[in-house]
């Protein structure tokens, strides 16, 4: 397949597959797209039809409840639940904490009234209208999380139309690089009230790309003003772009060197949105014809399969250990076959630094968030403790997502946050098993056989003076267990009964759930399981 790529695409003796790629997959029902480093799955983004992904829209929408104990207001924006706006959400915000705030020659900084959250029920009571924008998908029961700090995030820029700050990211770090951005920020024309930030992209980038950036953000803003004022609340007025857009627009960087397409429409249609932003850019996109899956020709879709397996593989010989629970991620490290050298520390820190950077790459590719904790095998020397929170920090760089990473603490636990906007990829994809109810687990045999026993000792009990023979209907599994190790005790508990006990084994049924009935009623149960 690889020498197919070369072919087509004129690549000589060098592998497509090293450096950057993005992998395209486009589907009547799915479309799915796979960043690739030097041929190693990085992220992996899905986005099926009929799915609505309402994080980052705008919507005009209505107050309809407030509640000052949560310090937090309810907002109907038009979708099943209604939008949680936490008083702090509705604040006028600071710039992150990755952003380096920028004074704009000859623009000082309006004085405005401070507001606090004791404002909030004032500025906005209950049936008023608002401008939100989603910053959390709804997730379970939860409904979405909601901000009145609007933006728009485009190609280099990202436009803040309620706000006149400007930033630069701090991910560029050249001092040459940040004054010649920090002067080109001064000749932008950004009208009166509004604010933009140069994102991590803009490095490098020409005057002419940032001003044609900002004209498509401002006509994609009118466009929002204009919705606003012809619709009444509830009513999205700006939805994010399709999964295809968004990755011409976050990932058609200077870093990516190919990116490749199984569907002739999609590439076009790509390369009609990179000529927007970058004429150059289009010569990166090539359509690639398959008979075949296009992820599996290329070996993705097995590590697609292997970012829903609990146990994760080390180089080195270790492995991981993820458990996605309610409350957190749970993470254990294991030597596993690493036997290492006679230096036991040394084999231990090599081990728990293949587990850093692992680790922060299946937090991206598995989408998950929130609070993660990650038990790292004991290190002995404080310096080896320090080189592993180093590299964790280093390599969560990378992240889209917002992260926090603490210092491993005394008993090897490292905690951290990680932004999360969506369900998780295995939440997406898959159903909880419908057999066990999504725990994972299910009763044994021999659990089943006791607790049977017990309801049978129950029911004998109960009914000895009205029933005679017994039927109880079980799992054909239970019920081998009961004719081989437990048949003694079902003839003592028989003998205890003034009629027979009548089994009969279903393989259809669950082997947690069982019933006992009168023998001459079948339809009226003396007992059945909650299963």
């Amino acid at each position: 397949m690889l020498k197919k790529i070369k072919r087509a695409f004129g690549f000589g003796s060098c592998d497509p597959m090293e450096g950057s790629t993005i992998i395209i997959n486009a589907e009547k029902l799915e479309r799915r797209v796979a960043l690739l480093e030097n041929g190693v799955l990085e992220e992996y983004t899905i986005e099926r039809e009929g799915e609505d992904n309402i994080v980052g829209g705008i919507f005009k929408g209505r107050v309809k409840n407030i509640e000052p104990g949560l310090k937090a207001m309810f907002v109907d924006i038009g979708q099943e639940k209604n939008a949680f706006l936490h008083f702090w959400d509705a604040l006028p915000a600071a710039l992150d904490s990755s952003l380096e705030e920028i004074e704009r020659e000859g623009r000082p900084k309006k004085q405005q009234r401070k507001i606090t959250s004791k404002d909030i029920p004032d500025i906005y009571p209950i049936g008023s209208e608002i401008m939100v924008q989603v910053t959390k998908g709804p997730i379970g029961t939860k409904g979405p999380r909601v901000t009145t700090n609007v933006s728009l995030a485009g190609r280099y820029l990202v436009l803040m139309p309620f706000t006149d700050q400007f930033g630069i990211s701090r991910k560029i770090e050249d001092p040459k690089e940040r004054l010649r951005l920090r002067q080109i920020m001064q000749k932008l024309n950004v009208p009166d009230g509004m604010g933009i930030i140069m994102r991590t992209v803009a490095q490098g980038q020409r005057y002419r790309h940032f001003v044609r950036d900002l004209a498509m953000l401002l006509e994609q803003w009118y466009s929002v003003e204009e919705k606003k004022e012809a619709n009444p609340a509830p009513v999205c007025v700006y939805k994010e772009p399709d999964l295809i857009e968004r990755t011409a627009r976050d990932f058609l960087t200077d870093t990516v060197d190919n990116i490749i397409c199984d569907d002739s429409e999609t590439t076009e249609h790509m390369r009609s949105i990179a000529g927007k932003i970058s004429r150059r850019a289009k010569r990166h996109i090539q359509h690639f014809p398959v008979r075949t899956p296009i992820f599996e020709e290329l070996g993705i879709e097995k590590q697609i399969n292997e970012a829903f397996q609990r146990q994760v593989l080390l180089p080195c010989g270790g492995y991981l250990v993820i458990d996605e629970t309610e409350a957190l991620i749970a993470i254990d490290v294991n030597t596993g076959r690493n036997k290492g050298t006679k230096d036991l520390d040394k084999t231990i820190l090599d081990t728990n630094l293949e587990a850093a950077y692992e680790i922060a790459r299946q937090l991206r590719l598995r989408n998950i968030g929130g609070l993660v904790v990650v038990d790292f095998i004991d290190m002995r020397h404080r310096k080896d403790q320090q080189a592993v929170y180093k590299a964790m920090k280093e390599r969560l760089k990378r992240d889209k997502a917002k992260t926090q990473v603490l210092q491993i603490t005394p008993i090897g636990l490292m905690e951290m946050t990680r932004q999360r906007l969506n369900e998780s990829l295995r939440e997406s994809v898959h159903d909880p098993c419908p057999y066990c109810s999504g725990r994972g687990r299910i009763k044994s045999v021999m659990t089943m056989s006791v607790e049977i026993q017990r309801q049978i000792y129950a029911c004998i009990q109960k009914y000895r003076d009205t029933i005679g023979d017994m039927v109880i209907v079980v799992n054909s599994e239970v019920l081998s267990r009961f004719k081989n190790e437990d048949s003694s005790l079902l003839m003592e508990l028989e003998r205890q009964h003034s009629g027979r006990l009548i089994f009969r084994g279903d393989h259809n049924q669950h082997r947690e759930s069982f019933a006992i009935y009168d023998a001459r009623y079948d339809n009226k149960p003396l007992y059945q399981s909650g299963q």
